[in-house]
């Protein structure tokens, strides 16, 4: 037998929605990172990118365990001295409530251009409407 590897062309895309709601975010964020790459599959090849595109609704109601709300510091700096600002998720969600998700789920990509690619294909949205009703996507539990 010989190994297959996966063509660009070969790929054949489905379209998936999740729903967040009462989900833990890094256990939600690493099922949505393994459809993204295309581990799923048995055609997975990891120089190509053989995922699937995800629709994620209510992201908002995503949970934590334990004191993370308080304690898990996002941090960015402005490349300034004296500018590294900090927030913790608690204020981040007020501000962004897809920001976590986005971001837990962008961490656990590769980091190069295939990783920018598959992180195309992922859309959040804080409540429960979605605008990809046209693509049909199939409902998956994560």
């Amino acid at each position: 037998m010989n190994t297959i590897s996966a063509k660009a062309g070969q790929v054949d895309r489905k379209w998936f929605i999740a729903d967040a709601e009462g989900k833990v975010l890094g256990r939600f964020a690493s099922e949505v990172a393994r459809i993204l790459k295309g581990k799923h599959k048995p055609i997975y090849t990891p120089h190509v990118d053989t995922g699937d595109h995800v629709v994620i609704i209510n992201a908002d109601k995503i949970r934590v365990t334990g004191s993370k709300m308080e304690n898990k510091i996002y941090t960015r700096y402005s490349g300034y001295p004296g500018g590294l600002k900090k927030r913790n998720l608690e204020k981040v969600l007020e501000s962004r409530p897809t920001f976590a998700l986005e971001h837990a789920i962008k961490g656990m990509l590769p980091k190069n251009k295939l990783g920018r690619k598959m992180m195309k294909k992922v859309r959040v949205y804080a409540g429960g409407e979605h605008k990809q009703a046209s693509q049909k996507p199939e409902p998956i539990d994560l």
